[in-house]
């Protein structure tokens, strides 16, 4: 059920001032009519357009829009521990600012938890699902990059997009557990850590950015591969930070 629960979707933003208006429209539109009581923060990591302004205004509008600023730290990971941290919300959710992930979802990734799923992932891998605007070269590192994660997932929760930025996950699922969020993707630590024990994929079709740009560079690469490195050791020798 989903009458007694709070929800928070934290969107992280960086010069996302094309997309955050649709986007937050489109967000209404889908859990409006949800029976939950929700909120959407938006994390702004000091966009220097006008992003934090026309979130500012919708604000104004909607009460369950909020804002929060990082002046200094920066990292679509940190801004989203840094969202979770500020909301008592039962959910904590997670998708992009630039429309690539579907709004739409979020209703079918709600019923998914209210059923007993620790967590909800919308997953580009499942039922052959394929990535908009990607050659074959960057499925294929893609691909590659999702297989290196398999030695760390759990016996019983495999996932085959363990990278997606856009999934729902109770809190007592990783409350208690310090998060260590480095770059661009925090499930995959999640998913390691956390106290997952039932995780479903809902398929969708990844679109192409709306507008901007994109924010992924060689740090991500790097990023990724320190992340790696760092749940392995855990994983190995037992994590300090339990």
């Amino acid at each position: 059920m989903l009458t007694n629960k709070k929800f928070a979707l934290v969107i992280p933003t960086l010069n996302e001032a094309g997309n955050v208006e649709p986007l937050l429209a489109r967000v209404q539109a889908a859990l409006n009519p949800q029976a939950i009581d929700y909120e959407v923060i938006v994390v702004d990591d000091g966009s220097w357009d006008e992003t934090q302004q026309k979130v500012r205004a919708l604000a104004l509008q909607d009460s369950r829009i909020r804002l929060l600023v990082r002046a200094c730290a920066k990292g679509l990971s940190g801004a989203v521990a840094h969202g979770w941290r500020h909301t008592d919300a039962d959910l904590l959710g997670v998708m992009d600012a630039d429309l690539q992930h579907p709004p739409e979802l979020l209703p079918e990734l709600l019923r998914s938890v209210s059923q007993g799923h620790d967590i909800a992932i919308g997953s580009r891998y499942v039922q052959s699902r394929r990535v908009e605007g990607w050659n074959p070269l960057r499925q294929a590192v893609s691909w590659l990059t999702t297989l290196t994660t398999l030695p760390l997932q759990r016996p019983g929760v495999h996932v085959k997009d363990p990278m997606s930025g856009f999934f729902i996950v109770r809190r007592e699922c990783i409350e208690g557990i310090q998060l260590q969020p480095q770059g661009f993707k925090i499930l995959l630590e999640i998913l390691v850590r956390g106290r997952i024990h039932s995780a479903v994929e809902i398929p969708f079709r990844f679109a192409q950015r709306h507008a901007g740009k994109s924010k992924a560079d060689v740090k991500v690469a790097f990023y990724y591969f320190s992340l790696l490195g760092k749940l392995s050791r855990d994983l190995l020798f037992g994590s300090s930070q339990q």
